[in-house]
């Protein structure tokens, strides 16, 4: 049996770019995942808001979405319809802000982070990291069993982060995730459209 693809959100991180960053994000967005992910937190608001319109207007070229990454005034200026927080500013920003994007995530790590995230109004949410992975030396990863809690818990879709190659789909997809989060593979791999369509294709089973 084949099941319905599995969907790819690709996480950014400059730092691990191979060649120039916005070479590289021409390339994910040309491979068509389902949205790419400015994360970049380590960059002050104004530098963040600069790159980000550079990456929104590569992301609109290919018809691809680009989710903003932690600055809510910084995506409300640039007319982002997509926003993703990590939960202690979810908490904090105003039902009315909230309201103004169409795609709203938050990273949670337990299924009462996700259950909140759902009740203040995200229509997605990232759930990590469930393998062992190098962002998180030291940290192991919390297995595909807390993935399933936390799928069976909220009614809206949730993406897998943290160690996911193409080995590690199926059991992602088994435990009841939409899709899963990329990032060094994404930020790193020879070739792009190959290494996504590598994913898709362990996403069959």
């Amino acid at each position: 049996m084949i099941i319905s693809m599995c969907e790819l959100l690709c996480v950014t991180n400059r730092k691990l770019c191979r060649e120039n960053f916005l070479v590289r994000i021409e390339k994910i967005a040309a491979a068509k995942p389902k949205a790419i992910i400015l994360r970049e937190k380590d960059l002050p608001e104004q530098a963040y808001k600069k790159l980000a319109e550079e990456v929104q207007a590569i992301c609109r070229k290919e018809n691809v979405l680009c989710i903003l990454h932690g600055f809510v005034t910084a995506a409300k200026a640039l007319n982002g319809s997509a926003l993703h927080l990590p939960m202690q500013t979810l908490r904090k920003i105003s039902p009315a802000d909230r309201a103004i994007f169409s795609v709203l995530g938050a990273s949670c790590h337990s299924s009462e982070e996700a259950a909140e995230a759902w009740r203040l109004g995200c229509t997605y949410i990232t759930a990590g990291h469930i393998f062992d992975t190098d962002c998180k030396k030291g940290l192991p990863g919390r297995g595909a069993a807390f993935l399933k809690k936390v799928c069976g818990s909220i009614p809206i879709p949730v993406y897998a982060i943290g160690g996911i190659n193409r080995d590690k789909i199926s059991e992602v997809r088994q435990a009841g995730a939409a899709g899963v989060c990329i990032m060094s593979g994404a930020m790193t791999c020879e070739n792009v459209q190959e290494y996504l369509a590598e994913l898709q294709r362990g996403s069959k089973i």
